[in-house]
């Protein structure tokens, strides 16, 4: 069986976890490394494997199946995804919901030039957790979403936090409010703002002689992030952010609580939950395996951006389609 040969664009924490999750699937190769640091520092856990400057992309096309970009979506992502979407088959984990529609036409456009398949917004949310939304209002039509995050390390977040001037490093913690998510299980249907639903925690390391003041005004005020949460900014050190926030946690719940009935009469909570001991090694698995379904599709001549939506589910897995049935139907 030929493997897909994967490229990966950034080694931060996404980049090495796509890296591990080639490495629990047979059927994956990790074939080189893109990256904007001085490629001669970069040291892959896997043998063998070429690493090259970011900018040098063009030149190494032939030399992946599919190329896996890990770079942030407050800003890597909008400019690098079209950028490669007509060089490679792409996959990425941007997941600016409100941004999603724009970024999508600005992919589908370069990777229908180029004859190439992207998908975008992969990973648990956007991307498992939106199949369960889907999944649910298809089956229960008369009902109300509610989606809970937490309490976990938001990467995006703690990315964007890291680019405000004067920060030099950054944790970002989004946290459900309980009594909001206790109503929701219980079936009340509560109507909730943003507000309502969630808070938002930051642990901020600012650079010597930043203005405090401002980091903090320029993280709450910040739109898509942070506007619409009541938001607590805490300054700590370098040390203390090491010692008590080393790890990336997260997860949450998908709930559709729904009615059917000739009146409404039987009520129906449905409920898809994740508890994440490593969110970027979660979100690498889960870009691995629409890395497959990318190459499928490619195989098949499709071009165009896709979502989560638009693959079939059996594209996802190494099993063909007899042993699937035989083992999960």
């Amino acid at each position: 069986m030929a493997k897909t040969r994967i490229g990966i664009l950034g080694y931060g924490n996404l980049g090495r976890g796509v890296e591990l999750a080639c490495r629990q699937n047979d059927d994956m190769e990790f074939a080189a490394l893109f990256t904007r640091r001085d490629p001669a520092t970069v040291k892959p856990l896997t043998e063998g494997v070429a690493v090259h400057a970011a900018d040098d992309l063009a030149a190494h096309a032939d030399d992946v199946d599919v190329l896996v970009l890990c770079g942030g979506s407050a800003s890597d992502l909008p400019e690098q995804t079209p950028a490669c979407a007509s060089l490679f088959n792409v996959v990425d984990s941007f997941d600016t919901h409100a941004n999603i529609p724009v970024h999508f036409a600005n992919v589908d456009v370069e990777a229908k030039a180029g004859g190439k398949v992207a998908v975008i917004s992969a990973g648990w949310d956007p991307g498992m957790f939106s199949l369960a939304r889907l999944y649910a209002n298809s089956i229960l039509p008369e009902g109300r979403d509610y989606t809970f995050w937490g309490r976990g390390v938001s990467q995006g977040h703690s990315d964007a936090i890291r680019r405000i001037e004067g920060v030099a490093d950054a944790r970002q913690y989004t946290v459900p409010v309980p009594e909001a998510l206790e109503a929701v299980r219980a079936g009340e249907n509560p109507e909730l703002t943003t507000r309502q639903k969630h808070t938002r925690e930051c642990y901020v390391v600012a650079k010597e002689g930043a203005d405090k003041a401002a980091i903090e005004k320029a993280i709450v005020e910040m739109p898509n992030y942070f506007s619409d949460y009541d938001t607590t900014v805490t300054f700590v050190t370098q040390e203390e952010l090491d010692r008590d926030h080393a790890g990336i946690p997260h997860g949450g719940s998908v709930i559709r609580s729904g009615v059917t009935g000739t009146g409404g009469e039987h009520a129906h909570v449905v409920e898809y939950s994740l508890k994440l001991d490593s969110n970027p090694e979660f979100t690498g698995s889960v870009l691995v395996a629409c890395a497959r379904a990318v190459h499928r599709l490619a195989r098949e001549g499709q071009t165009g951006c896709k979502t989560l939506f638009d693959i079939p589910p059996a594209y996802l897995s190494p099993l063909s389609g007899e042993e699937l049935r035989a083992s999960m139907l």
